[in-house]
């Protein structure tokens, strides 16, 4: 399969702007989510996506491709066909990697990027979520299977309710798991979901793939042992340094 993974990169951020920019040990945040991408054995290319001159330019000083993109983009999926439009080469499947997570293990791309394959529509990941505050945390959304881990739903309300069990102990009853951001689109599906109007149920909760289970696309879920810690607000560099215990 070949695939090329495609890095957002939005400057306007409302919590914390310009943020790609930001220094994390010396090194910009956009830089070591692309370096870290780049070892991923998986990937047939690595470009980033930007609405912005200052991200842009910062990205060609250490030779990242990088696309400018509009900076009317509702989301970083629309930003991605853009930019895989822009890109001038064809690939089966785009991988969109989250630009606000610079500790990125490559191993994690790997394992989504096994995924690709021609009966899979689009494919994300998700961790076992084993504790109650995580669990009941609304910022953490919440994945509902079927037999064949594809998504049934996407909920920040924990789904399923366990009848006659202290909500403190669901954990241990049932197997929850949390969404892990990354995905992949096979190329045509991409094309395709980019044109669907927001639905109901996505703008109810405010997650953008269940426009997707709306209008029947397939999502695969894959099991991963990454957990991944974005970067939101500038209070968030230190906690995530210290979760990925970096130093």
């Amino acid at each position: 399969m070949s695939i090329i993974g495609i890095i957002p990169a939005r400057y306007a951020s409302t919590r914390f702007p310009g943020k790609p920019l930001v220094e994390i040990k010396g090194v910009s945040m956009i830089r070591r989510v692309y370096e870290q991408a780049c070892k991923a054995d998986l990937l047939s290319k690595v470009i980033i996506a930007t609405d912005d001159e200052r991200i842009a330019k910062h990205c060609k000083e250490f030779n990242a491709e990088v696309v400018i993109t509009s900076a009317k983009h509702p989301s970083g999926t629309d930003r991605c066909f853009e930019a895989y439009k822009l890109n001038g080469q064809k690939f089966e499947h785009v991988l969109n990697i989250q630009g606000d997570e610079p500790f990125l293990d490559p191993e994690q791309i790997n394992s989504l990027a096994k995924a690709c394959t021609n009966s899979v529509e689009i494919a994300t990941q998700m961790i076992k979520c084993n504790d109650h505050a995580v669990l009941f945390d609304k910022g953490e959304v919440k994945i509902i299977l079927n037999k064949n881990n594809e998504a049934l739903y996407f909920s920040r309300n924990v789904i399923p309710f366990i009848k006659g069990v202290d909500e403190k102990e669901w954990h241990k009853h049932y197997d929850y798991y949390r969404h892990v951001g990354m995905y992949a689109y096979r190329t045509d599906v991409l094309e395709k979901i980019t044109q669907l109007k927001p639905s109901a149920l996505e703008l109810a909760e405010s997650l953008e793939q269940l426009r997707w289970l709306e209008h029947g696309y397939k999502i695969q879920c894959v099991e991963t042992k990454f957990d991944s810690h974005c970067i939101d607000t500038p209070e968030d560099i230190e906690k995530v340094m210290r979760l990925m215990n970096i130093k």
